[in-house]
């Protein structure tokens, strides 16, 4: 199930699908899940799904094919695709978390009050 962290589901989910794969509980060869089981599995959208799954193709850890499923890819074949990419997804999800944390203290600064005497910088 996803998290009310802050962290957008399809991460959440995207993760979660990682870490089975590279724990070995979906070994090489193995379908995923459908999307539609995933949405239920997850209580997400089809729509957060799709993009969660999307993001292991580009990593390269998953491999669609046509009419018949999402698979685990083998690892070997992927190695260094799945690396490069696996850094790239990491660092996208620090810049947008980093990115959520920054909101935050920007609305805290619009919100604050301001000390009596302060001038603006206009």
């Amino acid at each position: 199930m996803v998290k009310h962290t802050g962290r957008p589901a399809y991460l959440q989910i995207a993760d979660d699908l990682r870490a089975q794969i590279r724990g070995g509980a979906l070994a090489p060869g193995d379908p995923l899940p459908s999307t539609a089981q995933l949405a239920e599995q997850y209580d997400a959208s089809l729509s957060v799904v799709k993009m969660a799954v999307g993001i292991l193709r580009n990593e390269g850890l998953v491999v669609g094919q046509q009419g018949k499923g999402v698979f685990v890819r083998d690892q070997a074949e992927a190695a260094p695709a799945a690396d490069l990419a696996g850094e790239v997804a990491e660092l996208r999800s620090a810049v947008q978390e980093l990115a959520v944390r920054l909101a935050k203290v920007e609305e805290q600064l619009a919100t604050s009050t301001t000390r009596p005497g302060s001038r603006s910088s206009r």
